[in-house]
């Protein structure tokens, strides 16, 4: 096993080296099956980055037919349709209201690329309209509602897949592969690192509404509050409301496969997160620095998320996750011996995620999935664990937070991640003499009932109050 300097040394050598209610008609419509000759006819809901980028691997595909592209901003809609032209596919219908989208029974599955605050109402409401759902990452704004989309799923026996794609690569599945058969050896510890470079969004300012956005639809679950962004499209990431910070919006990916890799399920035992929004004073909300630690009992996931200034692990990769074992480790898809020599690059056959979802729509087994929504609401939770922990939490200092986390059971790596996080700060420009840290509570998790142990506080946030009629239905309501 590294020790905390060895394994410093290896990861700094790769950094120089080296990313509304649903109408009541819909309700409980019985399922459709596809069969191997019929085309699939698909949604687009939301038109932004992640939509544009559906709309682009959907075109690729034969068996499917884009049919509709929704978004509240309606301009972003005729985009996404003459996006489609361009790509030599039909002119889909643009709406602006998903709810007509649900209304057609010709649509057989529906991509969901929201904003966050949107993913869980709309898998729900689609899958209860009778239609499977490929859900963006993260798949909820918090846990209870992401349980829901799962439960959902089962209950009606529909097809959801996670936006997760990696979970697609085949050398990577070569890798966890080689990792459950023990050739890793002893793997305790697995880091998810995101360095963004993300910069002020500025504010307080006057939010200019989009001239064919309805703030209504937009809002949906979330409250319609006066906006004080200078950008209203994407820097809802940074507000609790319709995000979740970029442990959420990038993070989750690499969290996703750390969890994958060292084959652990839940939340774990306990979490505790610390970082700030430093180098800077804007309106957002949400940590641009932040880290979170992930007790599994004999095993840690350690998330690292910056968004200042530092040096990337790689020119055109910023997400990354480490696996560390007895016998070496893995990064990426690579295998290193314990000094950090490169041993082998893993290969396998990756299958396109897309087409791995319409692939299980028409077999009817959500066991086909590459990333099904299980996996998906489990890694997304991790990140909202994390979040709830922050926002417990109270300014103290660096050294403070050095004291806590020896007063905790925890990896030995923890301390490690601090001292390189605080590198990080001062290389970035932050006085830790003067700037005080977020550190979150220490909260104890109840894995099987996804919640925290004697914290009322905490608990509070697993949910959130909708705004009605966009209200994501109780267990006994599905």
């Amino acid at each position: 096993m590294l020790t905390p300097t060895r394994r410093r040394f290896f990861e700094d050598s790769l950094m120089a080296a080296a990313a509304v209610a649903l109408p009541k008609n819909l309700l409980g419509a019985d399922p459709a099956p596809v069969s191997a000759n019929e085309k699939i006819t698909a949604a687009i809901i939301g038109c932004g980055i992640r939509g544009k980028a559906h709309a682009r691997e959907l075109a690729r595909l034969a068996e499917c037919d884009v049919a509709y592209v929704c978004d509240p901003d309606l301009d972003r809609a005729y985009e996404v349709g003459a996006l489609m032209v361009e790509l030599k596919r039909p002119m889909p219908k643009k709406v602006q209201d998903l709810r007509k989208v649900l209304e057609d029974k010709a649509v057989d599955v529906v991509f969901i690329a929201t904003p966050n605050h949107w993913h869980a109402l709309a898998a729900i409401w689609a899958m209860q309209a009778g239609k499977d759902v490929y859900v963006e990452k993260p798949v909820s704004q918090n846990v209870e509602e992401g349980r829901r989309i799962v439960q959902v799923a089962r209950k009606l026996g529909r097809i959801a897949q996670t936006g997760t794609q990696n979970r697609s690569r085949g050398a990577l599945a070569e890798a966890v592969k080689f990792m459950r058969e023990g050739k890793l050896g002893d793997v305790k510890l697995a880091k998810s690192i995101i360095y963004s470079g993300r910069g002020s969004i500025g504010g307080p300012a006057e939010c200019v509404m989009p001239p064919r956005c309805d703030y209504n639809l937009w809002a949906g679950p979330a409250p319609m509050t006066k906006l004080t962004r200078p950008k209203f499209h994407y820097d809802w990431h940074w507000f609790w409301d319709t995000g979740n910070g970029e442990i959420g919006n990038n993070n989750v990916h690499s969290l996703d496969i750390c969890r994958w890799g060292l084959g652990v399920t839940g939340l774990g035992r306990s979490v505790l997160s610390y970082g700030g929004r430093l180098g800077y004073t804007d309106v957002a909300e949400t940590p641009n620095s932040q880290v979170g630690i992930f007790d599994f009992g004999d095993k840690t996931i350690v998330s690292e998320t910056r968004g200042l200034k530092t040096s990337p692990f790689h020119p055109t990769i910023k997400s990354m996750w480490f696996f560390y074992g007895s016998e070496g480790i893995i990064a990426d898809t690579s295998l290193f011996d314990p000094k950090g020599n490169l041993v082998r690059a893993f290969e396998g056959k990756s299958e396109n995620h897309f087409a791995n979802f319409l692939r299980a729509v028409r077999s009817r087994k959500h066991t086909d999935l590459a990333a099904d929504i299980e996996e998906g609401h489990q890694s997304t939770a991790l990140c909202h664990i994390a979040n709830i922990s922050y926002r417990l939490g109270s300014k103290t200092s660096v050294n403070d937070i050095s004291k806590r986390l020896s007063d905790i059971q925890a990896h030995e790596d923890v301390q490690d991640t601090l001292e390189r996080t605080k590198h990080y700060l001062a290389e970035a420009g932050v006085d830790l003499e003067k700037t005080q840290v977020t550190l979150g509570q220490h909260l104890r998790v109840d894995g099987d009932k996804e919640s925290f142990l004697d914290n009322a506080a905490a608990n509070a946030l697993l949910t959130r109050e909708y705004r009605a009629p966009f209200v994501v239905p109780k267990l006994s309501e599905i």
